[in-house]
């Protein structure tokens, strides 16, 4: 009986996540958005704000995640069993990741789209799905880890 729910993968991956670098993962996606928008006014073509913002985002669950799992030997009992849980279930850790950036984005795409409830939710739901695939990739290429700390 090792069989765990759903709400235990989810509090796993929440675990795992306690520890993530949010400060550099704010920056990084605030730096990103910033520099997106401002090539947009800069280069020939509109300046995208919704695109910037959504690219900020994503860079920001992102930078969460790998940051989360890159020292899974660090921090409390707890993390670190979560962390090595995570990269030893990448695709499963993944769909936390996955779901901060559709949240997140959500709202951006709602008020400054102007797509509608269902276009926004389908733009949001895009990017937390790009997010869930780049982010279980990386998390599996550093499945090692996991493997040499046991």
């Amino acid at each position: 009986m090792n069989e765990i729910t759903r709400r235990d993968e989810v509090s796993l991956s929440a675990a795992a996540l306690r520890g993530a670098p949010w400060k550099a993962a704010a920056i990084g996606g605030g730096a990103v958005a910033a520099v997106s928008f401002g090539l947009g006014w800069l280069l020939p073509g509109p300046a995208d704000l919704v695109w910037a913002l959504g690219l900020g985002i994503s860079l920001f669950s992102l930078i969460a995640a790998i940051g989360a799992i890159a020292k899974p030997n660090e921090g409390d009992r707890v993390t670190r069993q979560a962390r090595l849980w995570s990269l030893k279930h990448p695709a499963k850790f993944a769909l936390l990741p996955a779901g901060i950036t559709a949240v997140l984005d959500y709202p951006v795409q709602l008020v400054l789209d102007g797509e509608g409830v269902f276009g926004s939710a389908f733009q949001a739901m895009w990017h937390g799905a790009l997010v869930y695939v780049i982010a279980a990739i990386l998390t599996i290429t550093m499945r090692g880890r996991a493997q040499s700390s046991q």
